[in-house]
């Protein structure tokens, strides 16, 4: 199954169990139009990201999509009208430099986006940065009717992909139910749901520029996974660019301002 029918799905499940959780969120996402840059900001992201990981190197894929701070940090000025303090521009800076030393070939003098993976992870970046943005502006909305926004997003906008491109013969039409891949994907509905409410709890109570950074570290995650399940590599590059994310991550959750 490609992975933007797997995403529309998997987002299908968590929206319907918040739907069963509570039945006003739907009502409450319709009739609330600055939650609806949420949900396309979540779409856009999950849909992209999802997508890249199954088409591109996983580390690379990650690490690109975490340039993300930078996108955050302008939209959090923009939008929020947060300082683009020192403190913030160091973080930032020594997460995008990690992120630099782990990306550059040996035959070019910065990393470039060099195939569909890495534009998806960017794009993919920059959703997730306006996801962040946004959960943080509206903080005082029901918490159910923020997170339906974003799994609607995520189904909507990959199940929206997906369609256009079967249509197109550029992916193969979802194959007909089995109980191996419905199992897989419960699995996954699980393990998103989860992750993206804590997502979702955190980011509404942190300034942007810090949640951004601090997510940074689940590019150590993807990379351990897929040295340890996919088979990758992960040479001194990617160590020592690993470490300076990580520091970036530690100076913000020391100076959450």
């Amino acid at each position: 199954m490609h992975g933007l029918w797997a995403t529309s799905l998997v987002y299908l499940l968590v929206g319907g169990a918040i739907f069963a959780w509570d039945r006003r969120a739907p009502a409450t996402v319709a009739r609330t139009p600055s939650l609806w840059p949420l949900l396309v900001a979540s779409g856009v992201s999950n849909a992209c990201f999802n997508w890249a990981v199954t088409i591109g190197d996983v580390i690379r894929v990650v690490l690109l999509f975490y340039l993300m701070p930078a996108w955050a940090a302008l939209l959090a000025r923009a939008v929020l009208g947060e300082a683009l303090r020192p403190a913030v521009l160091l973080r930032v800076g020594l997460a995008l430099a990690g992120a630099a030393v782990v990306l550059k070939p040996a035959d070019a003098p910065w990393p470039v986006p060099r195939d569909l993976s890495d534009w998806l992870a960017i794009a993919g970046g920059l959703g997730f940065a306006a996801t962040n943005v946004m959960l943080r502006r509206e903080a005082a909305r029901p918490e159910s009717a923020r997170a339906f926004a974003m799994f609607a997003g995520g189904c909507l906008v990959a199940g929206a992909l997906g369609a256009a491109l079967t249509l197109g013969g550029a992916v193969a039409v979802p194959p007909a139910p089995a109980a191996a891949w419905l199992a897989g994907i419960v699995a996954l509905a699980l393990m998103f749901g989860v992750g993206n409410l804590c997502l979702q709890y955190g980011a509404a109570r942190l300034p942007a520029n810090v949640t951004s950074v601090v997510l940074l570290s689940e590019v150590i995650f993807a990379s351990a996974s897929a040295v340890w399940l996919g088979g990758e590599t992960a040479t001194a590059r990617t160590v020592v660019g690993g470490a300076m994310i990580v520091a970036a991550a530690l100076l913000a959750v020391r100076d959450p301002g």
